[in-house]
């Protein structure tokens, strides 16, 4: 079975779309949703092993790609990367900074170093590569460029260090909205919440009680997101759909940040399905073994 998008087949035919952090999770179904869509995507990661993965993955669904393995931290790396996927394609129509992380930890806990590393990663790797794709393709060309924040609204306790960086990522993108427009570039943000990807299985185990038994349940719709729902938000901003949407953010969360505490308790939900078109998906370990024990 192919890939099940929502979106009409051929919408990205001739295209070329950049992937950062595609060699798993979000990034992974990023690029497979692109390709069955007709996009040549480039997919770029730190791991050479992950990017072969689903590079084979994509070939095998009749799909086309090609892989680079770099680091966005890197900044000549970065450039030389650039550089590569354009003597190879030719172009560069679009940009999902998808590439990023981040581990939880208390405020007053969090190393400089530690600060650091994740807002090196988060916010000026992500400027990097959409500095560089700018300049050496899209400022005479035009594109779309989708950045990756989080659900950062109101603060985001124990990730201070990633909140930070993803506010700076959401401003980042107000301001190329703007500064790029001329040469009809678009840039949007898309803000996942609660997402049952292979992200979640990354976590300490001290966290997999609260992931397990907590998270759902304070989010109006109840559950965990599906990749390809963020997927679908971000086709949609690539997408001509969108060609009068720049400087904007699409929250896929569930409602979650609009849960206050208050007079009520959220209600059970009815008539509301996930939306799973990625056909290689699973589920994170994490949570396949809340399924399993739930019986």
């Amino acid at each position: 079975m192919p890939y099940q998008s929502a979106f009409a087949p051929n919408l990205f035919d001739g295209q070329v779309v950049v992937v950062t952090g595609g060699g798993s999770g979000i990034g992974r179904c990023i690029a497979h949703e692109l390709a069955s869509l007709g996009a040549h995507v480039a997919i770029v990661g730190r791991s050479q092993e992950k990017l072969d993965a689903v590079l084979a993955e994509i070939t095998e669904d009749g799909g086309r790609a090609s892989v680079y393995s770099s680091d966005i931290r890197d900044e000549d790396g970065i450039i030389a990367t650039v550089d590569a996927i354009l003597a190879e394609c030719g172009a560069i129509d679009g940009l999902v900074n998808n590439a990023g992380g981040q581990y939880r930890m208390p405020l007053k806990d969090i190393s400089t170093k530690g600060f650091e590393a994740v807002v090196r990663t988060n916010l000026t790797g992500g400027f990097i590569v959409m500095r560089e794709v700018y300049n050496r393709h899209m400022a005479e060309h035009g594109g779309a460029i989708v950045n990756m924040i989080a659900d950062i609204w109101h603060g985001w306790p124990h990730f201070s260090h990633s909140a930070a960086s993803r506010g700076g990522m959401f401003t980042l993108t107000e301001c190329a909205a703007t500064e790029w427009s001329g040469s009809g570039v678009r840039v949007n943000t898309v803000a996942p919440g609660a997402i049952a990807s292979s992200g979640l299985d990354t976590y300490d185990d001290k966290d997999r009680e609260f992931i397990q038994n907590e998270v759902a349940c304070e989010i109006p719709l109840q559950r965990f997101g599906t990749e390809a729902e963020v997927s679908a938000a971000v086709t949609f901003l690539l997408s001509p759909a969108a060609s009068f949407v720049t400087g904007s953010c699409i929250r896929i969360d569930g409602g979650a940040p609009n849960a206050r505490r208050g007079w009520w308790k959220l209600e059970a939900v009815s008539n509301n399905e996930a939306f799973n078109g990625f056909h290689r998906s699973s589920a994170p370990e994490i949570l396949s073994a809340l399924q399993t024990d739930a019986g």
